[in-house]
């Protein structure tokens, strides 16, 4: 089995929206959703908000590979396109597969420039670290860390905007 934590970001359309079919694509392997958090635009600062989440997923058969296949199957589903011209630019929502864990529950390591693990930026971002430390307040990014830690010393968490108080922006059902 694996598990892997993935991030969630949209800012063009129905962000909340784009958020919750990511969520519905990956279907039974999601065992946790973070909260919703608003930010701003992350490289090309020209560009709407985001809404961001994180969430656990386990799945005994998917490989690493497949987390990042079906981060881009949720992607399609919400209507991505991919400007090669804009890397940092808007989307209707990105999918980034941050870290993995395989059957020994020792972290995944790969430096493959499609899928490098642990996700080579993930401790420079508030949007992830924050939402991260909902589901996982223990938790560690594979060679940075404890994320309480990395946020605190790391990026600003001013701009990161908590929504959890909202109910109406939640992704799952607390029912």
């Amino acid at each position: 089995m694996t598990r892997a934590v993935l991030s969630l970001g949209s800012n063009l359309g129905d962000r909340l929206e784009h958020l919750r079919t990511a969520v519905a694509t990956l279907g039974d392997a999601v065992r946790v959703v973070s909260g919703v958090y608003e930010t701003p635009p992350w490289g090309d600062a020209d560009q709407p908000a985001y809404l961001n989440a994180v969430l656990l997923a386990e799945d005994r058969t998917a490989t690493p590979r497949d987390w990042l296949e079906r981060a881009r199957v949720a992607e399609l589903a919400a209507g991505r396109v991919r400007d090669p011209l804009r890397r940092f630019g808007p989307r209707t929502l990105d999918v980034d597969v941050i870290a993995v864990w395989g059957d020994d529950d020792e972290p995944v390591l790969s430096d493959d420039p499609e899928l490098t693990l642990p996700h080579p930026r993930a401790h420079l971002r508030a949007f992830v670290l924050r939402p991260w430390i909902d589901i996982q307040p223990y938790g560690r990014l594979p060679g940075h860390g404890w994320l309480t830690d990395l946020l605190t010393s790391g990026p600003p968490a001013d701009d990161v905007l908590d929504l959890r108080a909202r109910p109406e922006l939640a992704l799952e059902s607390t029912a």
